[in-house]
């Protein structure tokens, strides 16, 4: 048989519309309604049903998501601007950039070597007498490790915000992520679990928090008329006072919102949880397996027994040299890689904190030097993953 060689790019994310998705979309368009409306309320209320909450609120990104989130906290919390927040020091640059952005101040914390989640252990130095709450993360489909990051924020009564952005659906100990703290924010766009081409959802359980975001996320607006329904089917009383307030803006806010066309391929895509899931964990499966004799050089996921890995990537950290030989391999050979979300060695950051930033997280500065991770989603084809490790295992033959 002719070994297979791709001519084309194995992409470290993938989309496709399906059935489903083309049929949801299609009802959108002969409704003739974009903005929110009935696909959205049905997207909220599945997704934060499955996530163990009380509300979801759907905006434009998972930026979006936090920055609304933190934006609510901070307003119903009383927070003030220099305030801290504590979050890991390997992650995507936007859990820390929305710190900056509601006028607080982020505090890093190193990351745990195996997981590559904040370390719960080193939170505690962290905490000053202006730290208002933990922003811990979800990276690449594992839940971080909760119980102590929630016992510490008991107490020093901090606050905790969930960047989920990279975790849908997993647990830890039996419980969502997403639903440990205040508010959990997650990402549908194009590389995530569920993918609405633009998206995001930030959960909670508290109705003022709920309340808070969907006014931020509608410029500010009096929460009286935050969607069109809102004035439809009331009393002459009320309507008058609707119609008072409708254009009533209460607080700083954005435009952060989706469409009704965005929700109906969440939806979609949410009925398909199961199917994209299980591939992935599948996937994930069988590059463990057939990588493992390699772990001399490098380090393949570590998944604790009190969590699921719902494997939104697969990353991969090179143990005792620099990842850009390997990296610079597999790209020429058509497999697409990406970096494990750095942070603390970016250019913006080095500004801000100088250029010995990275140097004070060890761990983080291993995974920026050494770590990468290649595709794990449902679209890659068996001989696609065969191909990925038979280059992998290629890689490393001569060391």
């Amino acid at each position: 048989m002719k070994k297979f060689i791709p001519d084309y790019q194995i992409g470290s994310a993938g989309f496709q519309f399906g059935r489903l998705e083309k049929k949801y979309i299609n009802e959108v368009l002969k409704s003739h309604r974009l903005s929110y409306g009935p696909w959205s309320r049905k997207f909220e209320e599945i997704f934060a049903e499955e996530h163990q909450s009380k509300f979801a609120v759907f905006s434009n990104s998972g930026t979006s998501a936090l920055h609304m989130g933190l934006a609510a906290m901070k307003e119903k919390y009383c927070w003030e601007d220099g305030d801290e927040v504590i979050v890991p020091a390997v992650t995507f640059v936007a859990t820390s950039n929305i710190i900056f952005y509601n006028n607080m101040k982020p505090v890093f914390v190193d990351v745990d070597p195996l997981t590559y989640n904040i370390n719960p252990a080193l939170i505690e130095a962290a905490i000053t007498p202006k730290t208002r709450a933990i922003l811990p993360v979800h990276l690449f489909g594992m839940p971080a490790d909760m119980d102590p990051i929630m016992e510490l924020a008991r107490t020093y009564k901090l606050r905790v915000i969930e960047d989920t952005c990279e975790c849908m659906f997993a647990t830890y100990k039996g419980k969502k992520v997403g639903s440990f703290g205040d508010v959990g924010c997650f990402s549908t766009y194009i590389a995530h679990f569920l993918v609405t081409g633009v998206g995001g959802l930030a959960t909670t359980s508290d109705p003022d928090l709920a309340i808070l975001m969907r006014s931020f996320m509608n410029h500010g607006r009096d929460s009286i008329y935050l969607n069109i329904d809102d004035d439809k089917g009331l009393s002459e009383e009320k309507l008058e006072l609707v119609v008072a307030k409708r254009f009533s803006f209460v607080r700083l806010g954005h435009s952060m919102r989706a469409t009704e066309l965005e929700a109906a391929i969440g939806v979609a895509q949410f009925e398909g949880r199961e199917d994209n899931i299980n591939s992935r964990r599948k996937t994930a499966k069988y590059y463990t397996e057939q990588l493992a004799s390699l772990n001399e050089h490098i380090q393949l996921p570590h998944v604790p027994v009190d969590r699921e890995h719902n494997f939104m990537m697969y990353p991969i950290v090179i143990r005792n040299e620099s990842k850009t030989e390997l990296v610079n391999f597999l790209e020429k050979n058509n497999v697409e890689t990406r970096e494990m979300v750095p942070l603390t060695n970016q250019p913006v950051y080095k500004r801000l904190f100088g250029n010995d930033f990275e140097s004070r997280f060890p761990v983080a500065r291993w995974i920026n030097r050494n770590g990468f991770y290649i595709g794990c989603h449902p679209y890659l084809k068996k001989k696609e993953i065969k191909y990925v490790v038979e280059l992998i295992r290629e890689y490393f033959a001569g060391k």
